[in-house]
């Protein structure tokens, strides 16, 4: 049976998705093993170093529905060597002798190197379009909530009016800047490696370069300018970037969180009758979607230090430090993608309370709005003495639980510059909202480049 969570019977679609846990299962890991083989077997063909029969029976090979997996696992064991149980069992698969020619010039880091690029390769569109359907999703909610008023709040307080379509659109513009990390640093991440025992294709010679075009050619990554055998920065940019990914996804969830509690009650994560809250109280309907989410980034941020470590090599190569990579690069591949499904569940259902957040403006009985009112009084009288009026004035209506209107019109100092007609105009919190909805068009625009 599994024993994590990722793999969990019970909690894999909590901390995963089933595609990206295909990506990265034993049966994926071994086809991308033999890919490897078999396209450095045509490569090497393709130059006379193998000849073309022999590159053609590894090719027709080099299957994983061929391979005896426990003969693997048993070689393995036996070993303590990921890889030549499989180099083994595949020469003598070959007829004719051409498995002779399996793994030529090659070392066990460039296959387990590369096979874990092409799982990355596989897993990117994955990633790729999750994180488009969120965004996308996100700016939909934007779009339609652009003059959707409620309380902005600052240290967890109530600060000034925003629209809700203002604080999805601030989530927008952050997953469309990772939109665009993702774009760029695929060249870096998609890069094979074919550099023999240290790194200097000694093992080819004079035609390793052309070799090692043709095998990235036939395997569809980038090049490599030189081995990157102990060189992991561009995985520790990747998993950055994952971390990063899933930080704003818990930063959305746990906003999600916050304005459902039950005092707020302005949004909420999609419920269905039978979804339970709690075990003893029939009452709850619990943000439990969003608190998994909230899980996931807090795990996959973890990773990023695993990552950084593995940057850390001796000499030439290091085992010690790559081998990291087999274990986190999976994990939070998985936890990554779970967190946008679980995300996109979250949002394309979410529902929205405008009624509350209206409710919700009017609990502190007018101060929101207090900006406004001290830089209308600032004209006449500064600002600072402006700000210490309504300062004294907001205290009052906080202490004795009053309107500030009512309080704001029995200040003289406040009376002889304003109107009781202006007070009511400037503590009315739709028109106070800045240029919430340009902003709002302004990011949502961007999206589709106009």
């Amino acid at each position: 049976m599994p024993v994590h969570v990722i793999d969990s019977l019970f909690f894999r679609d909590l901390y995963g998705s089933a595609r990206m846990r295909a990506v990265f299962d034993d049966l994926n890991l071994l086809q991308k093993w033999l890919d490897y083989e078999a396209a450095l077997a045509r490569a090497e063909s393709s130059l006379g170093l193998v000849p073309a029969e022999a590159a053609a029976e590894i090719t027709r090979q080099a299957k994983a529905e061929h391979i005896d997996i426990d003969a693997i696992k048993r070689g393995v064991d036996e070993t303590v060597h990921p890889l030549v149980a499989l180099i083994w069992q595949l020469s003598e698969r070959c007829a004719d002798n051409a498995g002779r020619y399996v793994h030529w010039g090659a070392t066990t880091q460039d296959v387990m190197d590369t096979a874990l690029i092409l799982q990355l390769k596989e897993a990117y569109p994955l990633f790729e379009s999750g994180l488009d359907q969120v965004t996308e999703t996100c700016a939909d909610i934007a779009r339609r909530h652009r003059d959707t008023l409620m309380t902005g709040r600052t240290h967890g307080q109530q600060a000034l009016p925003i629209t809700f379509g203002f604080k999805v659109a601030v989530w927008v513009a952050e997953l469309k800047r990772h939109q665009e990390r993702l774009a760029a640093c695929k060249a870096r991440v998609l890069v094979g490696e074919f550099g023999g025992a240290v790194g200097t294709l000694a093992s080819v010679g004079a035609k390793g370069l052309a070799i090692q075009a043709k095998l990235m050619e036939e395997l569809g990554l980038n090049v490599p300018p030189i081995a990157w055998h102990t060189a992991r920065d561009h995985l520790a940019e990747f998993t950055s970037l994952l971390s990063m990914i899933t930080a704003t996804l818990g930063k959305i969830s746990h906003e999600i969180i916050l304005l459902q509690k039950s005092e707020f009650g302005e949004v909420e994560e999609p419920f269905e009758h039978g979804k339970v809250g709690s075990s003893t109280m029939p009452q709850k309907r619990n943000p439990m979607l969003c608190e998994a989410i909230l899980t996931l980034a807090r795990l996959t941020r973890v990773q990023t230090l695993s990552a950084i470590d593995a940057m850390m090599h001796e000499h030439e190569r290091d085992w010690s430090s790559f081998q990291m990579e087999w274990a986190y690069l999976p994990e939070i591949c998985v936890m990554t993608h779970g967190a946008l499904e679980l995300s996109l569940r979250v949002l394309r259902d979410l529902r929205v309370y405008p009624a509350a957040m209206a409710r919700n403006l009017e609990i502190t009985h007018g101060t929101l709005l207090a900006e406004r009112v001290m830089l209308e009084l600032g004209r006449f009288v500064g600002r600072q003495t402006a700000h210490d009026l309504i300062y004294e004035a907001a205290m009052e209506s906080y202490e004795q639980n009053r309107p500030f209107a009512d309080v704001l019109r029995q200040k003289p100092q406040v009376m002889a510059h304003l109107t009781a007609e202006q007070i009511d105009t400037l503590l009315n919190p739709a028109d106070y909202v800045g240029l919430a909805g340009t902003f709002v068009d302004r990011v949502t625009a961007s999206l589709n480049g106009s």
